[in-house]
């Protein structure tokens, strides 16, 4: 055999709460009459091609039964786990699903570009890298954030991060070792990092919601 080829089995990974301390319930608030932020998030990853399973990764608080019965009234996976330790959320998601590679979206982002996270996945697959994102450098706006990584990359990861902040937002210990994980920067032709559509407060909710009666 001349070449071997990698066989991908991509996860989308929809990390979610109710719990949020800026904007409480904020993934279950509506953008529009019948849409939630948490169901723009899912509308716009199921319209990706290089995407092969949806999941949704809450935690296992009694506040968060909400997101698992709309997960399971929709079809969509869904996994629970640590609310504090949200690595070990994902690595326990990712394992269960059989995930060769993750696609990370909080939920938060119901705007994210489906195309954008498409060439992120397709530029994360044509070369030998362990992450891959669009933040690294800013030059997208808040709430287009893609990042793709390895299971292998998340498996270490989950294995040696130990600080709490390390364990709480997932990607730090990734982003800062440069010399152990292959890091790569997706970015945009213009400086657009200015610009803002990520749901983190009230007013950030305003503006989607302003964005979408537009379209």
């Amino acid at each position: 055999m001349t070449e071997f080829l990698k066989k991908f089995m991509i996860g989308a990974i929809i990390q979610t709460r109710m719990g949020s301390t800026r904007l409480p319930g904020k993934v279950m608030k509506k953008i529009e009459s019948n849409n939630t932020v948490l169901s723009y998030v899912i509308s716009q990853l199921k319209s990706c091609k290089t995407l092969d399973k949806i999941i949704i990764a809450t935690t296992t608080l009694d506040e968060d039964e909400i997101i698992f019965d709309y997960a399971n009234n929709n079809g969509i996976d869904c996994f629970r786990g640590s609310s504090d330790d949200v690595l070990d959320r994902h690595y326990q998601c990712a394992k269960k699903f059989s995930c060769t590679d993750i696609v990370r979206i909080p939920s938060d982002k119901p705007l994210v570009d489906p195309i954008l996270v498409d060439k992120i996945v397709n530029e994360y697959k044509k070369k030998s890298f362990d992450y891959v994102s669009n933040f690294l450098t800013e030059t997208f706006p808040s709430g287009a954030e893609v990042e793709i990584f390895s299971f292998k990359t998340l498996e270490k990861t989950w294995k040696d991060a130990k600080k709490p902040s390390e364990r709480e937002h997932v990607v730090p210990y990734i982003m800062n070792n440069p010399k152990i994980f292959r890091l790569h920067n997706y970015s945009n032709s213009e400086n657009f990092s200015k610009l803002r559509y990520v749901v983190d407060r009230k007013e950030d909710l305003e503006v989607v919601q302003k964005i979408v009666a537009r379209i």
